[in-house]
């Protein structure tokens, strides 16, 4: 960074100047060090919107978090202390806004803070999850381990997040690509050829006229369909926010007939890594369950884990804590009260995750294979069958002549 100075040498003169420093107080220190007095300093990279608000539009990825942990983990089993390995990894960082997260990490533990605290700070980077793990960490001293640790389930969060992402893109280019085409048939193409028919004076068969009928509503009202369409989609998505939305929303995406099944497996298999990954980083039973449900992505299995942490607080078994909800299956609380008999509660967890997450996979992969020769017949039915519908009359006019 670069900082615009002024200050008092040791005769009183005035100096005006510019030095490149990682941050303001290491800018300082260099200025003292000459046997300056620093009169005001300022960070020349604030000066102007746009250099003072490029981070806004930037953002921490998955991934970017993966390898400064699998990098943090390296650093610290090298012997390098902490506040060595942040501002080190702030000055490599690619990403601007890594490089400014880095660096007040790095002043925070200068400052005095532990590890945990300064990453608390940025919640948009690290979450409550993370967060916590690193504070297990520093209390059981095995801090390389817990950023390992971070970074295999980090890993595997990316790979079943991008695989769900995945199977949704094909679909949803060719549903956008079918009603693009249709829309454009029937404010275009449509018209047209419904002027040819309609000028013949035959008869109009009933489902040309229900085309016909769509085609005007669309060129004479579409904008103000399109217009209604974005108000009933924003207050949607407003709703979605408040704590009831939320909850319908989550409900809704569970009881979609097999999209519902893979977000079962889905969550579950979240659930049980989660789980898992805290108890073997010793975070205690109670931490683990509360701070699963901040991160599991659904309000209906939030609400059923916060309920689980209430019942496990007050001495209830954790296997009969999760007995209680139907959404929990069986075989979950049935191996979970294996692991709690024989002690090896972590363990059977990470055996459910990789069970629920192969699910997860193999579910993924037979709708992928299914949609795509389903979406591209419906696409073909669509558009012939709009084309039938008008061509048809047309064929029966030529005809006639």
């Amino acid at each position: 960074m670069l900082f615009e100075y002024e200050a008092i040498d040791n005769a009183g003169n005035k100096k005006k100047g510019n030095i490149d420093a990682l941050n303001e107080n290491v800018a300082i220190t260099s200025l003292q060090r000459r046997g300056l007095i620093i009169v005001s300093i300022e960070n020349k990279n604030k000066k102007g919107g746009l250099n003072m608000e490029i981070t806004f539009f930037q953002r921490v990825t998955n991934k970017e978090v993966v390898i400064l942990s699998r990098q943090i983990a390296t650093l610290f089993e090298a012997q390098v202390s902490a506040l060595r390995i942040f501002r080190l990894l702030g000055s490599e960082a690619e990403n601007p806004l890594v490089q400014r997260i880095m660096t007040e990490i790095a002043d925070d533990l200068q400052g005095g803070s532990t590890i945990s605290d300064a990453l608390a700070k940025h919640e948009k980077a690290f979450s409550p999850f993370y967060v916590n793990m690193v504070r297990s960490g520093e209390e059981s001293g095995k801090l390389e381990f817990i950023f390992l640790s971070l970074a295999d389930y980090l890993d595997r969060t990316y790979e079943v997040t991008s695989k769900a992402r995945g199977a949704l893109v094909y679909p949803a280019f060719v549903i956008f690509t079918f009603f693009t085409v249709m829309i454009l048939m029937l404010t275009l193409v449509i018209p047209k050829l419904a002027d040819i028919i309609i000028e013949s004076g035959q008869e109009i068969p009933f489902y040309t006229q229900i085309v016909i009928a769509i085609s005007d509503f669309l060129v004479n009202y579409g904008f103000i369909a399109l217009a209604g369409i974005i108000i009933f989609g924003f207050m949607g998505y407003r709703y979605s926010q408040t704590p009831e939305g939320e909850y319908a929303f989550g409900e809704l995406k569970l009881k979609i007939p097999y999209v519902g099944t893979l977000y079962h497996r889905l969550y579950l298999s979240r659930i049980a890594d989660n789980l898992s990954t805290m108890l073997e980083s010793g975070v205690p039973m109670v931490r683990a369950i509360e701070l699963t449900g901040t991160v599991v992505g659904n309000r209906v299995y939030a609400d059923i884990l916060k309920q689980a942490a209430d019942d496990v607080k007050t001495g209830s078994a954790i296997s009969a804590a999760f007995g209680k909800h139907e959404e929990i299956p069986g075989i979950i609380i049935q191996m979970i009260k294996v692991g709690e008999e024989s002690g090896e509660l972590g363990k059977i967890l990470k055996t459910m995750a990789m069970f629920y997450r192969r699910e997860f996979n193999n579910a993924v992969d037979t709708l992928i294979d299914l949609i795509e020769p389903a979406m591209i017949v419906l696409l073909g039915v669509g558009v012939g069958s709009l084309l039938a519908s008008v061509l048809m009359p047309i064929y029966n006019i030529s005809g006639s002549i």
